[in-house]
């Protein structure tokens, strides 16, 4: 069994989303996946449509080993189990207190099952206590979900030195596997700046003896999506919501490429993204390019076909240009002749017996075309703004005349 704690100390940054989402890309693809949550919030117990109050066994009785592991687990996918979480589990860390090796605790409980499921995947709570030790001393691998922002680097070096000191004292085995890079929006030159920032520190702890020397940046993110914001409120994972949005398809790449079916490159940033047509999930080993007989190749232009005279394009649209005008048109006035705003324009000619010009049709309304703005000057307008009023609050305890006593106030007796 392949178990990887989903781990970062910051709140809302997607670790619950990512599990949920994961496990359930994993599981379609014919996996036996286990998800533990040891989030006290029990959100994703929520999140796959379980009520906390209605848990009879979950990971709060693991903890306290009052129940077995297998026997707390529930069925609530096709090849996917849940060990369910409430809010008994905020009382585990103090009754664990004085308990010796509290800190595998859950690996011990799980050692029956390596043989029952092929992954594990723990939503560990947002904060470095008890219960998330006991996720990093069961898991093997770590998968950071991290928003790029800012603030969000601050506790990433204590996160990964929380992890290196498990690694040397409780469990060898723990790895950092990559970072996840969720909300991730391409638009924004701070998520590149952060992205670059996390992949320059990663590849300087190339070789270094630490749990991060061999992570990554995993070369798919989640891009921003209010579909995975709307399924939890459902029951639902993402695949069940919608398959067709950019959650399903971004959950997919991270499943496949924890599978290993597919070598992904980075994907190039992109403005927006169109769903396919059909409703029906894409198979996890299959690729979402375009097939090459789907591609339309651009028109040549006419200069490249030989044997053929070039010919202005008609198709695409231009930005409307006032040519020479036709004969007998009134040529449009030259800056020197621009008349003031307000003033009336006067027929073309020296005097009132000048000859009047030949009329020229009027053109349709779909002809005309907005002529090139002249440079008119700018009006600037003085705006007056109103003299801001003075508040002159009235005394509470109006003042007395000269040399006499000031009045006596409420529950107060005159001197």
């Amino acid at each position: 069994m392949r178990t990887i704690a989903i781990l970062n100390q910051k709140g809302g940054v997607g670790k619950t989303t990512t599990t949920v989402n994961v496990a359930a890309a994993l599981a379609a693809a014919g996996r036996r996946v286990v998800v533990v949550d040891l989030d006290p919030q029990a959100h994703l117990t929520i999140h796959l449509g379980v009520e906390p109050q209605t848990i009879q066994t979950g990971a709060y009785d693991v903890l306290t080993q009052a129940a077995d592991f297998l026997a707390s687990l529930m069925l609530v996918r096709p090849n996917l189990w849940m060990l369910a979480a409430n809010i008994d589990l905020v009382g585990a860390e103090t009754e664990l207190v004085n308990v010796v090796g509290r800190e595998i605790i859950l690996r011990e409980a799980m050692q029956n099952s390596q043989e029952q499921f092929d992954f594990c995947l723990i939503d560990c709570p947002p904060a470095l206590n008890v219960l998330s030790i006991n996720a990093l001393a069961a898991a093997e691998e770590v998968l950071i979900p991290l928003q790029p922002h800012f603030l969000a680097l601050q506790g990433f070096g204590k996160l990964l030195q929380t992890v290196d000191i498990v690694n040397r004292r409780i469990n060898p085995r723990l790895k950092v596997a990559g970072v996840l890079l969720c909300m991730n929006d391409t638009r924004a030159s701070l998520s590149n700046e952060v992205r670059a920032d996390i992949d320059r520190f990663l590849q300087s702890a190339r070789g270094a003896n630490n749990a991060w020397s061999e992570a990554e940046i995993l070369p798919t993110f989640i891009r921003r999506n209010i579909k995975l914001a709307e399924a939890p409120s459902y029951g639902q994972t993402i695949f069940e919501y919608d398959p067709t949005c950019n959650g399903a398809e971004d959950y997919g790449k991270v499943a496949r490429f924890l599978l290993g079916t597919e070598e992904m490159p980075a994907p190039a940033p992109v403005a927006a993204h169109e769903p396919p047509t059909d409703n029906s999930m894409p198979a996890l080993g299959a690729t979402s390019e375009t097939p090459s007989d789907n591609l339309v190749p651009a028109p040549a232009a006419a200069s490249e076909i030989p044997g053929t005279d070039p010919a202005p394009a008609s198709a695409a649209p231009e930005i409307p240009f006032a040519g020479p005008a036709p004969a007998g048109a009134a040529e449009p006035p030259s800056d020197d002749d621009t008349p003031a705003p307000g003033a009336r324009p006067e027929s073309a000619g020296d005097g009132p017996t000048a000859a009047p010009t030949a009329a020229t049709p009027e053109p349709a309304a779909d002809e005309l075309a907005p002529a090139p703005p002249t440079a008119l000057p700018i009006p600037i307008i003085t705006v007056n703004l109103p003299v801001p009023r003075c508040y002159n609050p009235v005394p509470i305890w109006p003042e007395s005349p000269a040399g006499s006593a000031p009045p006596a106030r409420p529950n107060e007796s005159p001197v």
